[in-house]
């Protein structure tokens, strides 16, 4: 009895550990993530004023001109040199390009504009998340 209750200890012990040394390594590089958090706020933004159906040309510009310019931090905040990590981060790139010439003055136009957007990075997040 006094063995097993030894080896659960030591498991416990273990996995607490092991958490405290995950969640410090997580911590070391905060770009990755606030890069994310930023491109989320503004893609959301862009959502809530497509369901509102108050898409204000000034204001879209605004996002989709931010959101361009936080994704050309992904390659090299993220540092993975990975081929199709790094196609994707251009395509990404070209598409919010696209999306800033088009300035969408409709909603449905921002909606036609952030879906081909919205495509890349779901695939993204599905290969790398």
């Amino acid at each position: 009895m006094r063995a097993a209750l030894m080896i659960l200890l030591g498991l416990v012990i273990g996995v607490i550990g092991t958490a405290n040394v995950m969640n410090a390594l997580a911590a070391r590089n905060p770009m990755p993530k606030a890069v994310m958090e930023t491109m989320g706020y503004h893609v959301g933004e862009l959502k809530n004023a497509i369901k509102a159906r108050q898409c204000d040309p000034v204001k879209v510009q605004h996002h989709l001109a931010r959101l361009e310019s936080t994704a050309s931090d992904i390659t090299p905040v993220f540092g993975i040199d990975e081929k199709a990590f790094t196609d994707d981060a251009a395509q990404l790139q070209e598409r919010l390009h696209q999306a800033v010439q088009a300035a969408p003055a409709s909603c449905a136009a921002v909606a036609a504009a952030i879906k081909p957007v919205g495509e890349t990075c779901q695939s993204c997040h599905q290969q790398y998340r």
